[in-house]
């Protein structure tokens, strides 16, 4: 039962999901490209590499002999992936999710041609000139997104013809790998965007968790709350949405589906579309620490992986999450808290630290939750949440 785990990305979401390996008995070597990172503290080993560096990457590969490679990020030679299925290597969730969905471009055709999902109309551009068609193709305002980034980094939204230059070199500052492509999508007057928490496994059905309901600023999410208050009708067309194209992708795991929601107005049906998938905890899933299902979304991602049942997923409390950021004036350096001690007085929340070893502007380096009973407004606890986590100050040592 005990498994060697080698995992790509070493955040603060890879550092969680190590803690749940843990728990279970598992041995996992923890991956990035710099040294000290979140997940690094807490694995049983660590390597320091340029994953994009494919030699490199087949080289860690072939040292550790692992069961499992669970990736947790994007930037990743994602296409070796492939043969290291056939070397009988478990990816998680498979080499076909990872290399799908680590570019907007595979991901996106997938869901809106092959599965046939609503989703917003779209065009690609590799140049300046091919953005600025792309542009009077879906219209403005628009949204721009580079292929492969994450945390919104590089996004932006052209409302006139003097955005777009600027969008595309921004685009190209946020894009990670070495990827120099933009999807532009058309703009969607949605009501609010939810992350539906899907788990799929390997011996039982696929699940979800209660919707999460998030805010974005800077293009990255600032609080989340559980659950997000969904029509009946909406939810149940987000998950079958999520179900077909996690059944297409294939494996197990925990994944972040993105969708902007359309409440019905003056008796006509909302709608749903689809937006992104990430095949690995989520961001915005943070909130699950407040302790509001069950399992929190790393932990049915540990259980998942090893093949260990998940026969429900359970509702037991709301609770709401805000992020901690280094301020926008910080130099780098070794980060400084101040305030934690008052955070931590705040009753019905709590904090997490990720141990970052260095700080930069607006950089996340902690989140605070909240909780309370299944009826508490998730609105209240949202606002109470964003207040505890103001009360954290970091700078540089």
């Amino acid at each position: 039962m005990i498994k060697k785990v080698l995992l790509l990305g070493s955040g603060e979401l890879g550092k969680e999901v190590v803690i749940a390996l843990q728990r279970l008995g598992q041995h996992v070597v923890a991956v990035d490209s710099y040294a000290g990172a979140p997940a690094m503290q807490v694995a049983d080993g660590y390597e320091v590499i340029d994953m994009l560096d494919g030699e490199a990457l087949d080289a860690v590969v072939a040292k550790h002999q692992p069961d499992l490679v669970v990736p947790e990020v994007e930037s990743i030679r994602t296409e070796r992936f492939y043969d290291y299925e056939k070397q009988g290597i478990t990816v998680v969730p498979s080499a076909k999710a990872a290399q799908f969905t680590m570019n907007r471009r595979a991901i996106r055709d997938l869901a809106a041609q092959e599965l046939g999902l609503r989703t917003a109309p779209y065009r690609y551009a590799t140049s300046l000139e091919e953005l600025e068609a792309g542009v009077e193709a879906v219209g403005m305002p628009c949204v721009v997104k580079p292929l492969m980034s994450s945390s919104g980094k590089g996004q932006s939204v052209i409302r006139s013809a003097s955005d777009i230059e600027r969008a595309w070199q921004y685009g190209l500052e946020g894009s990670r790998g070495d990827l120099a492509e933009m999807i532009v999508e058309a703009f969607i007057d949605f009501d609010y965007e939810i992350t539906l928490l899907t788990l799929t496994q390997t011996v039982g059905p696929t699940l979800f968790c209660p919707p999460i309901g998030h805010r974005q600023e800077r293009g990255d999410y600032q609080e989340s709350w559980q659950p997000a208050i969904m029509e009946p009708d909406l939810l149940n067309q987000a998950q079958e949405m999520a179900r077909e194209v996690t059944a297409s992708l294939g494996g197990a795991g925990i994944w972040g589906v993105e969708f902007f929601v359309e409440a019905g107005k003056e008796g006509q049906p909302g709608k749903v579309h689809f937006s992104e998938l990430s095949p690995r905890p989520h961001d915005t899933g943070m909130v699950t620490l407040a302790g509001t299902q069950n399992f929190n979304e790393f932990e049915l991602h540990a259980r998942a992986i090893l093949g260990l049942p998940v026969a429900e997923i359970e509702h037991h409390r709301n609770g709401a999450s805000a992020v901690i950021l280094a301020g926008s004036d910080v130099k780098e350096g070794a980060p400084k808290f101040h305030g934690v001690a008052e955070a931590a007085a705040v009753v019905g929340t709590d904090l997490r630290l990720f141990g970052k070893p260095s700080v930069r502007p607006y950089r996340r380096m902690g989140v605070a939750v909240a909780y309370g009973d299944r009826a508490s407004s998730v609105e209240a606890l949202t606002a109470k949440v964003k207040q505890t986590a103001a009360l954290v100050e970091v700078g540089q040592g």
